[in-house]
């Protein structure tokens, strides 16, 4: 049997919210294995769903550029919310925004060696952004998306740039309903424009892990089937951005309100400055006695 760390009982809390001896029996009962363990805790009713997301960690801003028919959304890193906060780093992250519209690279690691109007490299710039903040800067990732003239771009940026979303819009040139769009994705965080990007292969675990819990809450086999699909409808529209109630008003789903513009949700990205990365984890009082050696 694996060894149950406290680290891995700590993750397991936080990517599920679930107690702490729940966690430790959930990681023991699976040999250690964080993924089984989420689905233990799920089918025992203990944890509504697995939130990898929610482990916050870097600091930095997220930033859209829109020029006409192309726009990019972009997340640039910082070590501290004191420099992301900085009129310097904030100039930083949107020329380079705007750099990436204009020379469309394919990735980050081809973006670094693309030269700017100054004649220097994206990494020269910003190793001297570097060098004149003080503090370790990274562009972590980019998206570039492309419209029609008949359609439109939706642009949000929620806490000035902790959360960046982009959407795209066809058949209506209403990019105030498209912003409304991209705010909505802001705050309910959907993971797919529609069930038709759900994968056959997350269906059929979903579904198992939702007849499992049904089981073991005691429900007779001959009515789960029908609980499951109930329950699996209900699982969609909590991870489809189209079929969710629209949180501007929720008599209507996002669907419905893009209809009355003449509008189809087609695409959206959505940026979350630090999600899924690792926080440094430092006592303030030992790093300060660690400078003045």
């Amino acid at each position: 049997m694996a060894q149950v760390t406290a680290k891995l009982v700590k993750e397991l809390r936080e990517r599920t919210g679930a107690g702490m001896m729940d966690c430790k029996k959930a990681l023991e009962a699976t040999d250690g294995d964080i993924e089984k363990a989420i689905d233990y805790l799920r089918e025992k009713g203990i944890a509504k769903a697995a939130k990898k997301a929610d482990r916050i960690a870097a600091e930095g801003m997220t930033h859209v550029e829109v020029e006409g028919n192309d726009a990019v959304i972009v997340e640039i890193n910082a070590e501290t919310d004191f420099v992301a906060r900085n009129e310097g780093f904030q100039e930083l992250v949107k020329e380079l925004a705007k750099h990436i519209l204009e020379t469309k690279p394919e990735s980050v690691d081809a973006l670094m060696e693309t030269k700017m109007s100054t004649g220097e490299t994206v990494k020269e710039r910003i190793n001297e952004a570097i060098s004149t903040i003080g503090e370790k800067l990274s562009l972590r990732r980019f998206a570039i998306r492309t419209k029609g003239d008949n359609d439109s771009f939706g642009a949000y940026l929620h806490m000035g740039g902790r959360i960046g979303v982009l959407t795209v819009v066809e058949g209506s040139t209403d990019e105030e309903a498209a912003k409304d769009v991209a705010m909505h994705i802001a705050a309910i965080n959907p993971k797919y424009v529609s069930s038709d990007q759900v994968s056959q292969e997350e269906l059929a675990h979903e579904k198992e892990v939702l007849k499992q819990q049904a089981l073991n809450e005691g429900k007779p086999e001959k009515i789960v089937e029908k609980m499951v699909e109930g329950r699996l409808r209900k699982y969609l529209q909590e991870i489809c951005a189209v079929d969710q109630n629209f949180v501007k008003d929720p008599d209507v789903t996002v669907e419905q309100f893009l209809q009355s513009k003449g509008g189809k949700l087609t695409d959206f990205v959505r940026y979350e400055v630090g999600e899924g990365m690792e926080k440094r984890e430092e006592n303030f009082a030992d790093e300060v006695k660690g400078q003045m050696k």
